[in-house]
This record gives C-alpha cells, sequence and structure tokens, in this order.
C-alpha cells in the first residue's frame, strides 16, 4: 500500500472528529467516540492490527486519560475551594487594584502566569489554572478559554523543565553521536550540545510571537468578545503588549542561551510576571483608557456555559492577599521542587507508580499512572490544606467536592476516547505488515509534496503531532527522528529543522484535542469543544506560517544562500 493511500486512511479520524466537532458542532464527548470507532476500524483493515490489540491500545489511552483527568478534576477543585473560601474574591479585589482592564488582566494571567505553571508543570496545566482565574474575574468563559490556549505556545518547548526538549528527542542519542563522529566539525559535539542548539535556535522562531501573539490576541478578544467588536481597541494596548513581552524574553533568551532548555520558561514566566506586575503598578506602558467587556446580561449565550459569569463590578477582600494566594504559591512551590532533578524529590516521587506493562500480553503496549508526581496530586493536596489555610466551613467544603465532582461526566468521557485514539495512532507502527504508524504516512506524504520548501511546513508537522497526541513531548518522540531524516536527505541545518519541530509541537497545544476539552471542562464549557477549536485555529495558522518564514530565513542564513 502506498504511503499516500495510508496516509489518506490515518487522517479520516482526524477528519472525523473535526467535522462533528467544527462543523456540525457535536460535543467532545459524542464525536470523540465515533472517531475512536473510525479509527478501530482503520487500525483493523489498513493496518492489520488484531482486536486485541486495539482493545490494548485502547485500554493503554484509558490509563493515559486517568492521569490528565486527576489533572483536570484538581484544577476545578482548586477554583471551587477558593470560590467557597472567598479566597477567590479576594484575588479579584487584588487584580483589580493591578488593573481593572481586561486587556492587561489577559496578559497577566494568561500569558504571564500561565508561562510560568507551563515551566513547572506542562501537559496543559496552565490553561487549567489560569482560565479559571480569568473567569473569575470577570472574563466570558469563551474568552478565557481562548486566550490561555492560544498563550500557552511560546514558553511550551520548553515546558515542564524542559521535557520536551530533553526528553522529546531522547530517540535521537544514536543519530547525535554517529553524526558527530562522522563530522567532528558539526556545531554540536554530543547530545546535551545538540539539545542546547535546538532550543536555541528555537528561540528564534518563538521569540517574536511573544509580542506578536500577545497584540494580535488583545484585538482577537476585543474584536469577538468586545462590545466595539473592533481590533483596534485591543491593538492599542500594543505598548503594553511590547512591555510584557520584553519582560518574558529577556530571561527567557538568557537561560535558552546561557543555561540550557530547563528554564526558559520557568524563569521567563516568574521573573517576567514580577516585572509586568510592579510596572503595571506604575503605569509603565499601560493603556490611558480603561477596557472592559460589556455588562454579562449583555453578552452572546455562546460565549458562556455552565459556570455562571462573575457579575460583580466591586470585589471585597475577605482575607489577605498572600493569604488569599497561598494556594496557587503552594501549587508552584510544590512543581518547581518536585520537577528539579537535582532536589532529589522527582526521582522518590516517580517511584510510586500504577503500572500496566505489555497489556493484554501485546509487548510495549505499557501505561502507568505516576500518582505522586502528577500536577493534579498537588493540586488536590493544596485544596485540602486551603480548607485549613481559609478555615473553611463543612458546608463550603461539601459544596466545593460536590460541584467538582460533577463537573468531571463529560471531560472523562471525551478524554477517555480522544486519548485512545491517540494510542492506537501511536502504537499502529507495532503492525506485522510492515507499514510506518498512522502519524509517520500522514508526515512522509507531506514530506514527499513539499521538497525544498520544507522548512515552512517543518513546525507544521510538529503541530500535527501535538493535536493528536495532546503533548509536545509526544510529537517530539513521535516526529524527531523523521525531522532528522528530511533535514539530511535535503541537506538542510538539523539543528534548525529539529527545532521547527519543537517549535510546531508547542504552538500544537493551542489545537489539540485534550488541552481544549480540559480547558472546556474547568470553565463549563464541555460539550462546546468545537467552537473553541475553531477560535484557536486561526491563532495556529498564523503561529506556523511566521514560525515557518523565520525558520526558512535561517536555513537559508545558515547554508549561505541568502
Amino acid at each position: 500500500m502506498s504511503v499516500g493511500l495510508l496516509a489518506l486512511l490515518a487522517v479520516i479520524p482526524i477528519l472525523v472528529a473535526l467535522i462533528l466537532m467544527v462543523g456540525l458542532r457535536w460535543p467532545a464527548t459524542r464525536a470523540m467516540p465515533l472517531a475512536w470507532l473510525f479509527c478501530v476500524g482503520i487500525g483493523f483493515f489498513g493496518w492489520k492490527l488484531a482486536p486485541m490489540h486495539l482493545l490494548a491500545l485502547s485500554l493503554q489511552g484509558v490509563v493515559i486519560a486517568i492521569g490528565v483527568l486527576i489533572i483536570v478534576f484538581g484544577a476545578i477543585l482548586i477554583l471551587y475551594t477558593l470560590e467557597e473560601s472567598g479566597g477567590m474574591e479576594t484575588i479579584q479585589y487584588g487584580m483589580q487594584n493591578v488593573s481593572r482592564d481586561r486587556r492587561l488582566q489577559a496578559i497577566i494571567i494568561g500569558f504571564m502566569f500561565g508561562a510560568f505553571i507551563e515551566g513547572a508543570a506542562g501537559f496543559g496545566t496552565p490553561a487549567a489554572l489560569a482560565a479559571p482565574l480569568l473567569l473569575a474575574l470577570g472574563f466570558p468563559a469563551m474568552a478565557a478559554a481562548v486566550v490561555c490556549l492560544v498563550f500557552n505556545s511560546v514558553p511550551v518547548t520548553f515546558g515542564a523543565v524542559g521535557t520536551p526538549v530533553i526528553v522529546g528527542f531522547g530517540f535521537l542519542k544514536n543519530l547525535v553521536a554517529d553524526a558527530v563522529t562522522a563530522n567532528p566539525d558539526l556545531p554540536f559535539n554530543s547530545y546535551d550540545g545538540f539539545c542546547a542548539a535546538v532550543g536555541q535556535w528555537a528561540t528564534f522562531m518563538h521569540a517574536p510571537m511573544a509580542i506578536l501573539l500577545t497584540i494580535f490576541m488583545l484585538g482577537f478578544m476585543t474584536r469577538f468578545f468586545g462590545k466595539e467588536k473592533s481590533w483596534g481597541v485591543g491593538f492599542a494596548a500594543w505598548k503594553y503588549c511590547v512591555f510584557a513581552g520584553t519582560c518574558f524574553l529577556v530571561p527567557y533568551l538568557a537561560c535558552a542561551w546561557l543555561l540550557g532548555p530547563e528554564f526558559p520558561a520557568l524563569l521567563g514566566g516568574l521573573i517576567g510576571l514580577g516585572v509586568v506586575v510592579w510596572g503595571t503598578k506604575k503605569g509603565f506602558c499601560v493603556p490611558k483608557d480603561v477596557w472592559v467587556f460589556a455588562p454579562a446580561n449583555e453578552w452572546d449565550a455562546t460565549w458562556t456555559g455552565s459556570v455562571p459569569p462573575s457579575t460583580k463590578t466591586e470585589f471585597h477582600a475577605n482575607m489577605s492577599q498572600f493569604r488569599a494566594w497561598l494556594p496557587y504559591v503552594l501549587i508552584c512551590i510544590l512543581l518547581v521542587i518536585s520537577r528539579i532533578p537535582a532536589i532529589g524529590l522527582k526521582s522518590w516521587l516517580l517511584s510510586f507508580k500504577l503500572a500496566f506493562t505489555d497489556i493484554l500480553g501485546f509487548k510495549g503496549v505499557n501505561a502507568s499512572i505516576d500518582y505522586l508526581y502528577l500536577p493534579g496530586t498537588f493540586f488536590i493536596l493544596v485544596a485540602l490544606a486551603t480548607i485549613v489555610l481559609h478555615k473553611m466551613p463543612g458546608d463550603r467544603v461539601s459544596r466545593a467536592w460536590g460541584e467538582s465532582l460533577r463537573k468531571m461526566k463529560s471531560p472523562t468521557i471525551a478524554l477517555i476516547f480522544a486519548v485512545a485514539l491517540v494510542s492506537i495512532f501511536r502504537g499502529s507502527a507495532a503492525n506485522e505488515a510492515g507499514l510506518p504508524s498512522m502519524p509517520l504516512a500522514l508526515a512522509e506524504a507531506v514530506a514527499a509534496a513539499a521538497g525544498s520548501i520544507w522548512p515552512m511546513l517543518a513546525a507544521f508537522v510538529g503541530g500535527l503531532g501535538a493535536f493528536i497526541t495532546g503533548s509536545n513531548t509526544v510529537s517530539d518522540l513521535m516526529f524527531a527522528e523523521f525531522q532528522w531524516n528530511m533535514a539530511q536527505t535535503l541537506g538542510l541545518p538539523r539543528q534548525i529543522i529539529v527545532a521547527a519541530q519543537a517549535v510546531g509541537g508547542a504552538m500544537g497545544n493551542m489545537v489539540c484535542v485534550h488541552n481544549i476539552v480540559a480547558a472546556c471542562a474547568v470553565v463549563g464549557l464541555s460539550g462546546r469543544e468545537g467552537e473553541v477549536l475553531r477560535r484557536t485555529f486561526w491563532p495556529f495558522m498564523v503561529y506556523g506560517i511566521i514560525a515557518g518564514l523565520i525558520c526558512f530565513l535561517l536555513v537559508g542564513l545558515n547554508s549561505g544562500v541568502f
């Protein structure tokens, strides 16, 4: 069977999900089970996978989905616990004193705070934490979800303490070693040197977006969710976007070029957040006019979901700002100390796992839940600690937990089938017919048609991997060797093409189904995932085109073409 025909078969489940969710506006709870059924059928007839093998891969997906669901539940629980304790109103009061301008709040919470959480935890956690904060501040649920999903892109290549680079390119170790042995004059002399170079080149593609994307998204927000329906109202805050982007980029670039891939997002977000909040209080680059959404009763019905919008215009402090923010501070501390190997806690936490090896007897079909290492576990522990820290009465605790559990039905159904589909996609490589995996067949078909313009498209392959798998790291694991071979075949700098893969995997976070399902769950938009995807698709395309142009230029400069 030709690669082209395999690619056509492989794309069918993706098209089914897109048509049902985006075109027909089906909820993910209905669309993803049907897309999974199509994937099972294609795996059976096209890739000749045995029924029990398909079941094993699906069960692998269920186990992985449980880990994601723990994160979603923990994020929802933190939100409702803080709402019931009075902590959320105190945070709203404090943020109101920093700025009442919703454009600035989107940058501070959605971009800066989200970047720090991405650097510490990754794996969809930023949108799950930041979107409810924006919702509580008075953003429409749809705007909060879209803004946080789109902003969770620039930092992602370096998320979870550099995991997408350090772990994601693990399959390239032998290829890098062979290349260095064959040519000692390469710009990298080891696998660690290659990873550092990939991170450095990736910053060239990401860096402009730290400013351009923030300006674009503020215009997007005011055009589609503002009472004026104007791009210009958002663009008017461009000076603030330049200021915020610079505050993030200085430590981000310094870490990538001087320290390696572990800390650019973490320190870029943390240092940038502190400077931006300080600068905002001082009025630095702050627009003269204060922009807010129209009153909630004037909003389009499609902007809100099952979580009622905040209708308060004035908030009160029920406790000190420190006590109100303490749960988030504790989450950040726990995430940081558990992610840095040198501290030693990471290896201990990872020793506790619920492991399933060779599921149903199929070698290599493994899955595990690192239940103590999951960010969701920390969220739940901090939610329990908040009961004491905020002196919550029992009836409020019961309401918070009850509402959180009720919100889990829809994301549970959607995520289980979405991740089961992903598992079949990835596991299709283990077929007896000797066929490439479904994702690899798709990538090879695109590559065959691309040729010399590959630098323009390499990032989109990374985005495809993240869309399918829900992870920049897994996208890199899936396509790194393919990107390396494409660069070698076309005579292109391998470190730059692999960097484009890393950038694409990051921008793919905007459109990946399981991030969207998680973000929708925490703001009460379960069942509306297709509407969110329609809105995040265009920023994804803009990001990919700009990253592609930069990659094409870098390749030309590196090869002496320009």
